[in-house]
């Protein structure tokens, strides 16, 4: 089956490099940067596309000659810098880089100083790699740093000196005797030897490197030849040797111990924080996943502070019951301790009731729980009121005193805690479930006896002022 015509393809215009180079010229004014086949569309010729110029470029279409493409031309007309056609190098040239380089930063360059100096758009990074992989005319198998070491004599760590054992010891005492105490792997610098660090030996001991046999350490040889007691080496633990020392510490400071108490009396080199850790990840014989609150929690009893046991409002209502019975009020955040629940306080029952956790909801307070299950009244959560409610007070008022009460800061003696004058900004305000709008002066007649039609509208909530 023949397709259907679709009309013939428009015959894209002729193309010339002047025009091309033009175009290139506009694009880098607007942008700061040369065009590439990923800049897109040409911005000055709708319709072109800087990847089919590239295309042209390349295949001699459009009245282009061909074999060319856009970076090539970039860098034959206008100088820029073509990553895929990079200038031969040559180790004179790289010295000579360096050279300069040297003079004007005092120190030789590396594969991460980045620049070079004097050489537009070539970085030292790149050099190096060439010196390595053999681009750009190199032979490779060489790099920056090994080229300056056989031509400049430049020092570099990977070219140093074996060590030996006793040289190590050697440079441990003369440590010792200048500071007072052996070296450890982070003691920075090694003073009698220059260019040496205490990390690169405990380095190579480990690792068996520059001539010394391996599977060592600092901390191993100095234990070994001069009897330095070595922190990673410790005698193996056990749960009852801890309970031990925990007992002799609660004997002695009257407190259980934790994380934090420093040294362990009776037990040199031990400390609670190294015991804390080795009962976490399982070191020195131990099995792991527990710690020291865990432990003396499960074989003393004593209260962990990060495992609480869950509260329910059935239990906290139990406590505040004791509590008033014991007290004669109801407790409050700031009460103290729980009655009959050790280590327990109302500050934190009233926390955990605010934010959550240990098995409560968050959201609610101490005071709120009491309002809601105990009726117990709270100045912050107030009861609602109803207008039925204020005119009973209001008539029990007048049939005791004579008169209608008044907005005066009295308190209501049918209502505990309640007075007249923030009845009456309840009225006005509309708090407390009240509709607003209204006041202690607009009930008087409602409640005196006026026509239903005022009694309707004070009880629907006018807004109408008094």
């Amino acid at each position: 089956m023949r397709r259907p015509f679709r009309g013939y393809r428009q015959r894209k215009p002729s193309l010339s490099i002047e025009q091309i180079l033009r175009w290139a010229d506009a694009h880098h004014r607007q942008t700061g940067r040369w065009p590439s086949e990923s800049s897109g569309a040409v911005r000055d010729a709708p319709g072109e596309k800087w990847v089919n110029l590239r295309v042209s470029l390349a295949r001699g279409q459009r009245g282009l000659p061909g074999g060319s493409s856009l970076a090539r031309l970039l860098a034959e007309r206008r100088g820029v810098r073509n990553r895929m056609d990079l200038p031969a190098l040559s180790e004179a040239k790289v010295l000579a880089w360096a050279d300069d380089h040297l003079r004007r930063t005092r120190d030789w360059p590396h594969a991460g100083s980045g620049r070079v100096l004097g050489a537009p758009g070539e970085v030292w990074s790149s050099v190096d790699a060439s010196l390595k992989q053999g681009h750009r005319g190199l032979p490779g198998g060489t790099s920056l740093a090994r080229l300056l070491v056989e031509k400049r004599g430049v020092a570099n760590p990977q070219f140093q000196p074996p060590l030996t054992i006793n040289k190590i010891l050697a440079w441990a005492d003369a440590h010792r005797q200048r500071t007072g105490r052996w070296p450890k792997r982070n003691s920075g610098a090694v003073s009698t030897a220059r260019g040496e660090t205490w990390m690169a030996v405990d380095h190579c001991l480990l690792r068996g490197s520059r001539g010394l046999p391996g599977g060592s350490s600092l901390a191993r040889l100095l234990a070994n030849r001069r009897g330095v007691p070595n922190p990673m080496d410790l005698p193996r633990l056990t749960h009852e040797r801890i309970l031990a020392w925990a007992d002799r510490h609660v004997r002695r400071t009257g407190r259980w111990p934790n994380l934090n108490s420093g040294a362990v009396s009776g037990a040199p080199g031990e400390r609670w924080s190294a015991i804390h850790t080795s009962l976490q990840q399982g070191h020195r014989g131990l099995a792991g996943g527990s710690s020291l609150a865990r432990l003396l929690a499960a074989r003393r009893g004593v209260r962990n502070i990060k495992a609480l046991p869950r509260l329910s409002i059935h239990k906290i209502l139990a406590w505040a019951d004791s509590h008033h019975r014991r007290t004669g009020t109801w407790p409050q955040h700031d009460a103290g301790t729980v009655l009959y629940a050790p280590g327990e306080s109302w500050v934190n029952v009233d926390a955990m009731l605010r934010v959550g956790g240990r098995g409560l909801k968050r959201g609610s307070s101490l005071a709120r729980l009491l309002t809601k299950h105990r009726g117990v009244r709270n100045s912050k959560y107030p009861p609602q009121l109803t207008i039925r409610q204020i005119m009973a007070w209001a008539k029990a008022h007048r049939r005791r005193t004579g008169a209608w009460p008044s907005a005066r800061a009295e308190p209501v003696r049918d209502a505990p805690g309640e007075t007249w004058f923030n009845l009456d900004q309840a009225l006005r305000k509309g708090h407390r479930g009240l509709p607003g709008g209204i006041s202690l002066a607009l009930m008087r007649p409602v409640a005196g006896g006026a026509p239903a039609r005022a009694r309707r509208r004070i009880t629907r909530g006018s807004t109408r002022s008094p």
